[in-house]
């Protein structure tokens, strides 16, 4: 059993491994949940391999059943949590229109996707996974911080909530309510010592995003040219740039009296007015 343990959603991803072996270095004993069992797994064995104590569990996010299940292992395993990170959260293609800006007879194509045929299904599950991506992990993990000291939950938003990118709506506006819900949950728990915070990454390529940023040759697409045209810093982050904000919000030695805020680490993206 740990003092310190961390449940990491979405563990299997790019940012979120990452997020958990920093966790375990910090000496966490941490949680690592994704619906990809193979991932999460890989990523449990490269952080025992380096020592730490990591625990893998194959978790539907949106399954409030599986998330008790996960929790009772969890509790067997590491003990309460600690920290939560709820990381899980995407896009989904059926939510992504092919035009940018609106083009004459939008209205009435079908051979694309436009904002006029866009998936119901697609926005559905998108804003399930961001939204209740954050609200079920939190509603099972959270009881563990009631009455403890050094707790606190962080979610994971996105440049799209400040200024939604062409294209994704429903990812745009579900990372909005990621940000806003995270204010409401900080207010909410401010009382019990249980601090709620959240990191906005700016461009990082990831499994997720990469068709949309790399042809197949690997040369970058059209949007990646204006991603990096509108970045002052002129290029993607890597994973390991956002471990500071990581620490920094989780440790309360550090943040004690933060809660409620959104930080982003986005090279300036977010400063950039294009002139």
């Amino acid at each position: 059993m740990s003092n310190k343990v961390c449940v990491v959603t979405g563990a299997g991803g790019v940012l979120c491994s990452a997020f958990a072996k920093e966790m375990a270095k910090e000496g966490y004993g941490v949680a690592l949940l994704d619906i990809n069992e193979a991932a999460v797994n890989a990523v449990a064995e490269e952080i025992r391999a380096q020592g730490g104590v990591a625990y893998a569990y194959k978790t539907n996010v949106l399954d409030r059943a599986v998330l008790e299940e996960v929790h009772a292992k969890v509790l067997d395993d590491l003990g309460p949590c600690t920290v939560l990170i709820n990381g899980a959260g995407g896009n989904n293609p059926r939510a992504t229109t092919a035009h940018e800006y609106f083009e004459e007879g939008d209205e009435d194509r079908d051979d694309i996707l436009t904002f006029f045929n866009l998936d119901k299904s697609g926005f559905d599950f998108v804003f399930d996974l961001n939204i209740k991506g954050v609200l079920l992990p939190t509603q099972v993990f959270a009881k563990d911080m009631i009455g403890r000291e050094h707790c606190s939950i962080l979610n994971i938003s996105s440049m799209n909530a400040y200024t939604p990118l062409t294209k994704i709506p429903a990812y745009s506006a579900a990372k909005a309510g990621v940000s806003n819900f995270t204010q409401w949950l900080a207010v909410h728990f401010a009382k019990t010592g249980i601090r709620v915070n959240a990191i906005a990454p700016g461009f990082f390529a990831t499994n997720q995003n990469r068709a949309l940023l790399f042809h197949e040759d690997g040369t970058p697409t059209a949007r990646t040219g204006k991603i990096l045209a509108a970045t002052p810093m002129g290029r993607f982050g890597e994973a390991e740039e956002l471990l500071g904000a990581l620490r920094f919000l989780t440790d309360d030695t550090q943040s004690a009296f933060v809660t409620g805020v959104v930080i982003p680490v986005d090279g300036g993206f977010s400063a950039y007015s294009g002139v």
